[in-house]
C-alpha cells in the first residue's frame, strides 16, 4: 500500500507542473539462458532453460518522468531446483517462474539532483551492499524514496528510505525465500571528489522485518568509507584502485549481539584492450563474541551477490568464521571488430580462506566470453569451485542470448 500512496503524492506534485510535450520511451529487455549445475554432494544435475522478458514504458514531461515495467520469467526446461519447488536432490538455480510488477516509479530530476518515488532499482556504489541482483532472471527491486543531490561542486549525497525489498524469488516466494521482505531500511552515501579519487562515507541500515527470513538475524547496521579513483601512468597505461573499510553490528530485532569488519583493496592496470586486476576482500567474523554462532559474521543480504566471491555462489551467506577472498583477473575487451562490438574475454581465480582460524575453504576459476552485435549480446560463462574444507566441488555453465532496446 505504501508504494501507491507515495506514487499518488508524487503524481499530485507533478500535476502542478507546467504542461509540456510528453515523450514516450518503450522499454524492452529479453534474455534466453541455459544454466547447468553439477554439485558433488547432490545426486542429480540441474538443467534450466529459462526465458525472461521485461517490458514497459517511460513517459517524460520536462523534469518529470513516470515509469512502469513488468517482468516475466518462463521455465522452458524445468529440470532444476528453483528454491521453491522442493527439488532438493538438485542443485539450486534461483530463477523461479514469475510474473510481477518489477518497477513503478515517479521521478523529478534537475541538474542539482533528483527524487525517485516508488518501486525502483537501487544499484549503490559497486552493489556490494545494495544492488539489483540483475544476473538472475528476476531482478531485486525496492519500494523506496531516493534523493540524489549534487548542488555543491565536488560533493554528492545519495539517501534512500526503503520499506520493502522485492526479492528474486518472485510471486511464489514463501518461507525463508519471501517474495518481499518488509522493514525500515536506510541507505546513505556522501561523496567528495578529490584529486586521487572519490571519497565516500556510507551508512547501510538493513531491517529484515520478517521472522521467516533467518529469524531477523540479517538486520544490521553498517558504517564505513570507500576511496575509488584512477591515474594515468604514461605509455597508454592506466591504474585504477579501490579501498574500503566498514564495521557492521546487529540492529533492531536481531537476537545476535555481534560486530564484524569489512576490508577491500583492489588495483587494476589496463592498456588499450588488456587489463589485469588483483584484489583482497575480507568479510570478517564476529570481533568480540565466542565464535560459532551463525550469522554473526559480516553479511550483505541486499547485495548483487553474483558479482562477488565467485560465480558458483558458495558464499552468498558469509560463513560463521568469515571469509578472506584473494583474487586476480586477466581480461581483454575489444570495442569494435567489424559488425561485432564489445568482445570480452576474462579469467578470474579466487582463493577462499576463513577470517578466524586457519581454514582453507577452496579455490574457484571463473571464465567468460561475450560479444555484442547491434542490440544483441551473447555470452558463455563457466565456473569451477574446487572445495577443500567448505561446501562441495561444483561446476556451472551458462549460455546466454540477450536483446534490449
Amino acid at each position: 500500500m505504501k508504494i501507491w500512496i507515495a506514487l499518488a503524492c508524487a503524481a499530485g506534485i507533478a500535476d502542478g507542473a507546467s504542461a509540456q510535450d510528453i515523450t514516450l520511451k518503450p522499454l524492452l529487455d529479453a534474455r534466453l539462458r541455459s544454466e547447468t549445475v553439477d554439485q558433488d554432494d547432490l545426486p542429480d544435475r540441474s538443467q534450466a532453460v529459462t526465458m525472461r522478458i521485461r517490458s514497459g514504458v517511460q513517459a517524460s514531461d520536462g523534469p518529470f518522468s513516470a515509469l512502469i515495467e513488468s517482468e516475466a520469467t518462463l521455465g522452458i526446461d524445468n529440470g532444476y531446483n528453483d528454491g521453491l519447488n522442493g527439488r532438493t536432490r538438485d542443485p539450486l538455480i534461483a530463477d523461479p517462474q514469475n510474473v510481477e510488477l518489477n518497477r513503478a516509479q515517479l521521478r523529478y530530476a534537475v541538474p542539482a539532483g533528483s527524487i525517485t518515488v516508488g518501486r525502483q532499482l537501487l544499484e549503490l556504489a559497486d552493489q556490494r551492499f545494495v544492488g539489483s541482483a540483475s544476473f538472475r532472471q528476476n531482478q531485486q527491486t525496492f519500494d523506496a524514496v531516493r534523493i540524489q543531490w549534487k548542488g555543491i561542486k565536488h560533493l554528492t549525497a545519495d539517501v534512500t528510505y526503503a520499506w520493502s525489498d522485492r526479492t528474486i524469488n518472485g510471486i511464489d516466494g514463501t518461507g525463508a525465500r519471501q517474495q518481499a521482505v518488509s522493514g525500515n531500511n536506510f541507505f546513505g552515501l556522501l561523496g567528495y571528489e578529490t584529486p586521487v579519487g572519490t571519497l565516500t562515507g556510507f551508512t547501510y541500515i538493513v531491517d529484515q522485518d520478517e521472522a521467516a527470513v533467518q529469524g531477523f538475524r540479517l538486520s544490521s547496521q553498517t558504517y564505513g568509507g570507500r576511496l575509488a579513483g584512477s591515474q594515468p601512468l604514461g605509455a597508454g597505461l592506466k591504474l585504477a584502485y579501490t579501498g574500503s573499510f566498514a564495521r557492521q553490528s546487529d540492529y533492531h530485532r536481531n537476537p545476535n549481539d555481534y560486530s564484524a569488519d569489512y576490508y577491500l583493496g583492489e588495483v587494476a592496470l589496463s592498456r588499450k584492450a588488456l587489463s589485469a586486476t588483483a584484489g583482497y576482500e575480507v568479510l570478517g567474523a564476529d570481533r568480540h563474541g565466542p565464535g560459532g554462532v551463525a550469522l554473526t559474521s559480516f553479511q550483505t543480504p541486499l547485495a548483487s551477490l553474483f558479482k562477488f566471491q565467485g560465480w558458483d555462489d558458495k558464499f552468498t551467506t558469509t560463513p560463521v568464521d568469515g571469509i578472506r577472498d584473494a583474487y586476480g583477473t586477466l581480461g581483454s575487451d575489444w570495442k569494435r571488430q567489424g559488425l561485432v562490438s564489445d568482445v570480452a574475454l576474462t579469467a578470474t581465480y579466487h582463493r577462499f580462506d576463513s577470517d578466524r582460524g586457519d581454514t582453507h575453504y577452496g579455490n574457484e576459476v571463473d571464465l567468460l566470453a561475450s560479444a555484442k552485435i547491434d542490440r544483441y549480446t551473447v555470452s558463455a560463462r563457466y565456473a569451477h569451485y574446487d572445495a577443500d574444507r567448505f561446501a562441495a566441488d561444483t561446476d556451472k555453465l551458462w549460455l546466454t542470448a540477450e536483446f534490449s532496446l
